[in-house]
């Protein structure tokens, strides 16, 4: 009897009594695992339905944890000087399969483990659900008076005065004021600063 289960993104064939090397498992040494089965055989019963295969178990337990061999990851282009070499080795564990069953197994089984990357620490929530505090912590900003409104004649005058402080002087062929602004230390823009200055 054999089975096919998957693990670590790779598919392993094993027997009881199998030892194999897996991507590593969050399981210490001496626990018992047990793995997806995506195929299962007893030599005469072919097993390859989700549903039936839902209640097949393959158990191991957890030998060692360790290394795997240094791959060397070497990069570099051509004509250009460019060269890394770096070195990576894989974290690993090696199981013993305990138990293969097609239906239930022999219920030695403690704990599905699956290969997954450690949870991050949630720092941001807390800190978002500090901010309001210290935010209401600040005092209110006082109400502004509401300013009086002055006649309407009077404010467009005050902005046409200010609007032409900065503006060119210069009248252009078609009557028009020209709407540039006017140069520091002249009363023309950049363009007719060449005409009129002179």
């Amino acid at each position: 009897m054999y089975a096919v289960v998957s693990t670590g993104g790779k598919q392993h064939k094993v027997e009881v009594g199998n030892e194999i090397v897996v991507e590593k498992l969050d399981a210490v040494v001496g626990e018992k695992v047990t793995f997806d089965v995506v195929f299962a055989t007893d030599g005469e019963q072919y097993v390859t339905d989700p549903d039936a295969l839902a209640t097949a178990l393959v158990t191991a337990e957890v030998v060692e944890h360790f290394k795997g061999d240094k791959q060397v990851v070497f990069k570099f282009k051509k004509r250009k000087g460019y060269k890394r070499l770096k070195g990576h080795r894989q974290h690993q564990t090696r199981v013993v399969i305990t138990d293969v069953a097609l239906s239930g197994g022999s219920g030695v089984a403690k704990k599905k483990v699956v290969a997954k990357p450690a949870a991050k620490p949630a720092t941001k929530p807390a800190d978002k659900a500090e901010k309001p505090v210290a935010q209401a912590e600040k005092p209110a900003p006082e109400a502004k008076a509401p300013v009086a409104e002055s006649a309407p004649a009077a404010d467009a005058a005050v902005e046409a005065v200010e609007a032409a402080a900065g503006q060119c002087e210069a009248v252009k062929a078609d009557g028009e004021r020209c709407a540039n602004k006017a140069k520091e230390g002249s009363k023309y823009c950049g363009v007719h600063a060449k005409k009129y200055d002179q």
